[in-house]
């Protein structure tokens, strides 16, 4: 028997859900029955597509205010006001700070900090206005509490996402809506992979050097996986963390620990 079996039925909003990270959240909450609404700049239609009784699929550019209030007035008028929302929707790019360009820090902001600012304003408002008591899940990064070379719009961006979650957290603990946000470490996906390609041809290494960078500084002695963070977003929108709020959880094999 499950230990979330009370997230049946639940509704749940997950930016980022076509692939990587936001795609295992997506599989995970259906695992539990709860009804999945995937938000992701790789859909094409702009209002809500049912694919099965337990997934609804939109286009969503969270960068994009007008975007952003579309998917709102979407889940409005099919009445599927989440209590629960996960933002991943991310990207990054690499480069040494004085050699970066202004342009690629901008992007980076506008996707990871000022997208989910968006996403969490107008989402927030509509559990509010509906009563609906939830969890919210940001997820950050390990680089939002360290620095890392060639990282510096990454590592800004994730450290205005812990700022939001700890601020939110105070905001609507009266609305008994809890914040938390995951910081994940080196994670298996398809943009870690692009990261390794693009550090190496910085720094002058190999991907593979990279990976074995990788590898050799997780105290538990590998990467981690998608579903590896999916589990600790499960238990922070479950009942099982309902005393918590405005925490940064750390997913990073120990390689992270503050």
């Amino acid at each position: 028997m499950s230990l979330f079996t009370s997230l049946e039925k639940e509704v749940v909003l997950v930016t980022g859900g076509f692939q990587g990270i936001g795609r295992q959240v997506v599989s995970t909450f259906q695992s539990e029955k709860a009804i999945v609404i995937a938000a992701d700049l790789a859909y094409q239609n702009s209002e809500l597509k049912q694919e099965n009784d337990q997934e609804y699929q939109i286009h969503l550019d969270v960068s994009d205010e007008a975007s952003v209030q579309n998917l709102a007035q979407q889940l409005k008028i099919e009445n599927l006001t989440p209590n629960i929302l996960i933002n991943v929707a991310g990207i990054s790019t690499m480069d040494y700070l004085i050699e970066s360009k202004t342009a690629d820090f901008d992007k980076t902001l506008a996707v990871n900090t000022r997208g989910t600012y968006l996403v969490t304003k107008y989402i927030v408002q509509l559990m509010v206005i509906a009563k609906r008591p939830g969890k919210v899940v940001l997820i950050a990064s390990q680089a939002g509490k360290n620095g890392y070379r060639a990282m510096s719009a990454y590592v800004a961006s994730k450290h205005a996402v812990l700022g939001l979650t700890k601020t939110l957290a105070i905001e609507v603990a009266h609305d008994q809506i809890n914040v938390n946000a995951v910081c994940p470490g080196i994670i298996e996906t398809s943009m870690k992979h692009r990261e390794r390609k693009d550090g190496a041809k910085i720094r002058g290494l190999t991907p593979d050097a990279i990976e074995q960078e990788d590898n050799s500084q997780v105290p538990l002695g590998r990467t981690g996986t998608p579903q590896d963070v999916a589990n600790v977003v499960l238990f922070l929108a479950s009942p099982l963390a309902d005393y918590m709020t405005g925490q940064g959880i750390n997913v990073t094999g120990g390689m992270t620990m503050n």
